[in-house]
């Protein structure tokens, strides 16, 4: 087997869990080379090698950190041509996306998006995929040059299995698009001490039934006693209850965790296309025929605000 890179999506050094994830792929394939962009490197290394990383390219430039994405294509596309993988893995994030579609233009090659499993095929890695809202599973494979593959987070188990994972510094040439758009200015995101949406192994969500911004704190108790992220649906978003950063859906952020509680949420097709690939789906809806029943695993035909506080204190005792 032949290569594989590995887009490692980091802050500062710190390896984010999809990273993880995408090398416990990326063996099944072949062999996982790391590619670090920014500081860090050295941090991130032993992690990297503890999961599997037979090797660590590291590049690091401002040009990374002030303009967006064609900086780290140009250093994806050195990276593929040093390597020559038969694969490239890359996290399905919004930027992942917009990386992974450059880079597949430059390099001539397929690219397959949103991926929840990849696996090693006789012509090429396979893809899986959930399409059509999640009606549909398919399975794809690049047909032209090396597979570019964006993966869903929370698709594969964090498995170590120690490697090499010796750094080697990647000389990187930045074409003129490179400084096209500019980063003027950064805003941090106000911690809530919760895990990323798109990362996190739980995940409690609310909808209209939550009726009011006041009362997401029933929501966000739940979630804080199961150490969840914290979704909304469509409605609940457009209504200004809680903000467009956590809507889980078809235009906002598609999730897949362990575990999905959704309190409040009828179950349109627009929220079931964010969510429906969750392993385990738990409902809380006063409509016993409200169309999410139709998708659980596990349903509650009652009032959210005395189920919700109740499943919360039962929690909070059970953990004690």
């Amino acid at each position: 087997m032949g290569e594989v890179l590995v887009y490692v999506d980091h802050v500062d050094g710190a390896v984010r869990k999809p990273t993880l994830e995408l090398l416990t792929l990326a063996r099944r394939i072949g062999e996982p080379v790391a590619v670090h962009l920014g500081p860090g490197a050295d941090a991130a290394a032993p992690v990297l090698a503890e999961h599997g990383a037979t090797r660590v390219l590291a590049a690091d430039a401002p040009e990374f950190a002030d303009y967006l994405v064609v900086p780290k294509v140009d250093a994806l596309e050195a990276a593929a041509k040093l390597v020559s993988p038969t694969a490239v893995l890359i996290p399905s994030s919004g930027e992942g996306k917009e990386i992974a579609a450059r880079l597949a233009l430059r390099l001539g090659s397929g690219i397959i998006t949103d991926a929840v499993d990849v696996e090693a095929g006789e012509e090429g890695p396979v893809a899986t995929q959930s399409v059509f809202a999640a009606a549909f599973t398919t399975k794809s494979r690049v047909t032209k040059g090396a597979a570019v593959i964006t993966v869903k987070p929370n698709s594969a188990p964090v498995e170590v299995a120690p490697a090499a994972g010796a750094v080697e510094e990647l000389a990187v040439e930045f074409g003129p698009l490179a400084t096209g758009t500019k980063v003027v200015s950064r805003t941090p995101r106000e911690s809530t001490g919760r895990p990323e949406l798109t990362e996190a192994a739980i995940v409690v969500s609310g909808g209209r039934g939550v009726n009011g911004a006041e009362n997401f704190s029933v929501i966000e108790a739940l979630a804080d006693s199961l150490g969840a992220a914290v979704g909304a649906s469509r409605a609940a978003v457009d209504a200004g209850w809680y903000p467009h950063t956590n809507q889980v859906g078809q235009t906002g952020k598609q999730v897949s965790p362990q575990l999905y509680i959704a309190n409040g949420i009828s179950g349109a097709i627009q929220h079931r296309a964010g969510m429906q690939t969750s392993k385990t789906i738990v409902a809380v809806n006063k409509d016993a025929e409200a169309p999410i029943f139709d998708l659980v695993d596990y349903g509650v035909v009652g009032d959210l605000f005395q189920v919700v506080p109740q499943l919360t204190e039962e929690i909070k005792a059970r953990k004690g």
